[in-house]
């Protein structure tokens, strides 16, 4: 039988959804989950180290989220709201865009922004989205640093500030390009990696910008129609490498967040070798994948019906996983971005 988006859902208190950041990033909860035994636990992020045995490799997402929701006008006046999706390989400042206003706009259309930006709407681009053009070209990169607001998700029911520049990205983030967070780095700290290696923990990067691919729901009911949208990564030749070492040695790859999980199977072939390079991934992992890569997963808790959902659920398997969010749920842990994280092995 076809798996049916409802098998995905779950209740969650309102106030179980954090949103602000935990006080110190490595303060965070921890649940650990065994998929061998069933087993349960908790401890908090900072003590990691122990989890991870000398050998290991942690291959992180080092991409740096951009500014990407802004706001401005339409020529007639109406208030829009313009989300930044992804960058378009052509000449200038042409975007892929999500548009919000109170009426859609029209191909050909102007939309004023701060300081003399203006964005000109050209056509319908992938599915929700438009391409847009912004001008003046020159400077834009700055223009949205300064006047681009962080893009945190719908469900943190405030707006973005200035301590969100720092908290809303990783510590070894390095590549601009991603319009959310990849959230399971979030509670790293310089401290803790460096903890790492003492240890005997290699971390690898690899570069996946997150985008629709990851947060956008899922609009249909059977599982088999659903396609992601098409997310841009790198991999080193040096990660790779390391992958490829790593198995042979019989050491664990460890996935810190979903998004260095898709960008890891995307790339693999099936006997499990990692191709470096870039790619665009658009992998839909659900229960019944055959990981290739991926042998431990540090993840933070997901969104009811949503694509991470299903990829944690084929990792855990979804009757334990189901049972660790109903587990989290009593203990009152922390959900979503902002929130607390678990490590399945």
């Amino acid at each position: 039988m076809p798996m049916r988006l409802e098998e995905y859902d779950y209740e969650l208190p309102a106030d179980l959804i954090a949103q602000i950041p935990a006080t110190e990033r490595a303060s965070a909860r921890l649940m650990t989950v065994e998929r061998s035994s069933g087993s349960i636990g908790e401890t908090v992020f900072g003590s990691i180290a122990t989890l991870l045995n000398p050998g290991d490799l942690l291959v992180v997402n080092d991409t740096l989220v951009i500014p990407a929701r802004l706001m401005g006008h339409k020529e007639s006046g109406g208030r829009v709201e313009v989300f930044l999706v992804r960058r378009l390989p052509e000449a200038g400042e042409h975007w892929h865009c999500l548009l919000r206003a109170s009426k859609p706009p029209k191909p050909g259309s102007r939309l004023l922004l701060d300081e003399g930006m203006t964005a000109s709407v050209e056509e319908r681009g992938e599915g929700e989205c438009w391409k847009v053009a912004f001008s003046p070209e020159e400077g834009f990169a700055t223009w949205l640093e300064r006047y681009g607001s962080m893009p945190l998700p719908p469900y943190i029911r405030r707006a973005a500030d200035e301590h969100d520049r720092e908290r809303y990205q990783t510590v070894f983030a390095r590549e601009r390009g991603a319009v959310a967070a990849p959230t399971a780095g979030l509670h790293m700290t310089p401290e803790l990696l460096a903890a790492l290696v003492v240890r005997g923990v290699e971390i690898a990067p690899l570069t996946l910008h997150v985008g629709l691919g990851t947060f956008m729901p899922v609009r249909v009911e059977n599982l088999e129609e659903h396609r992601m949208h098409r997310e841009e990564y790198f991999i080193p030749e040096a990660t790779a490498a390391a992958i490829a070492q790593r198995k042979q040695q019989g050491g664990r790859v460890i996935a810190l967040g979903t998004t260095t999980t898709r960008a890891l199977e995307h790339a693999a072939n099936t006997s499990g070798t990692v191709r470096s390079g870039a790619g665009e991934a658009d992998i839909f992992i659900c229960p019944g994948y055959d990981f290739k890569v991926v042998d431990a997963l540090i993840t933070n808790f997901h969104l009811p019906k949503s694509t991470l959902l299903m990829l944690v659920s084929a990792f855990a398997g979804k009757g334990l996983l189901f049972r660790a969010y109903e587990e989290a749920v009593r203990r009152r842990f922390r959900f979503y971005s902002y929130g607390d994280a678990m490590m399945i092995w």
